[in-house]
């Protein structure tokens, strides 16, 4: 069975990380099929779900720490770590939604892809830590995932403590949207797909647009390209087709 499973469900696309077994620890081939499947999800989805198989939703990267018998250059080791980049870039530049579903741990990678994903609700049993420094490993490839979702003290809390947090912590961080019963979990993402797609695909496309791009502008700015988007979309005819 393939560690990425894809499963459409009309204009929902849900993609899971299936290695339950090892916490869902992913390889670098995962990371890149990861990134290929959010890269493509707009083509036939309205919003993408995002869970980890198993009792975790990610530990992190398998083989976290190993290192190779002859250092790379600081050139090759960039270019080794944008299949990490290339993942959260992927997931903030996706046209649509991505809601994330983290039900146990999501530490390191897993953390990352919790904090760059658009909503993320996590169960009142799930665990969040940044562990790199403990694997002698410098932790800013997720510190990026982070620097527009977390404050500057919870952030640095997270990296120096390497401490596991609850969710409501978590939530506090930024990180997390919602907190909900690990029971009613399932029931809950439901919920807020559905209420999601009460609402046309354009303006579902046009908010993540906007959050997206809208915090980093000055609020000047801000407001007029909220004036600009609200006038565009509004006026579309694609606003007013109903969903079948």
């Amino acid at each position: 069975m393939p560690d990425i499973l894809t499963k459409q469900d009309g204009p929902v696309l849900h993609v899971t990380i299936n290695r339950p077994d090892s916490g869902n620890a992913v390889t670098d081939d995962m990371v890149r099929e990861l990134t290929r499947v959010i890269g493509e999800a707009s083509k036939t989805s309205d919003i993408v779900v995002l869970r980890g198989a198993g009792k975790d939703f990610c530990v992190g990267r398998a083989g976290m720490g190993a290192r190779p018998e002859v250092e790379p250059t600081a050139f090759a080791r960039r270019n080794f770590s944008d299949v990490v980049f290339d993942a959260y870039g992927a997931m903030r530049n996706c046209p649509i939604p991505i809601v994330c579903v983290v039900q146990g741990g999501a530490h390191g990678f897993g953390c990352a892809i919790a904090a760059a994903c658009d909503i993320t609700i996590a169960s009142d049993a799930a665990k969040f830590s940044v562990p790199e420094m403990a694997h002698q490993i410098m932790p800013t490839m997720v510190m990026s995932s982070f620097v527009d979702r977390v404050p500057r003290k919870a952030m640095a809390y997270l990296v120096y403590s390497m401490f596991e947090v609850s969710p409501e912590r978590a939530l506090s961080y930024g990180i997390v949207s919602d907190v909900v019963p690990a029971g009613k979990l399932d029931a809950h993402i439901d919920k807020l797909t559905d209420a999601m797609l009460k609402a046309p695909s354009i303006s579902l496309r046009s908010a993540k647009e906007y959050v997206r791009t809208a915090p980093d502008m000055p609020v000047a700015g801000a407001v007029e390209y909220a004036r600009n988007l609200h006038a565009t979309i509004n006026s579309a005819a694609e606003i007013r087709k109903p969903r079948t």
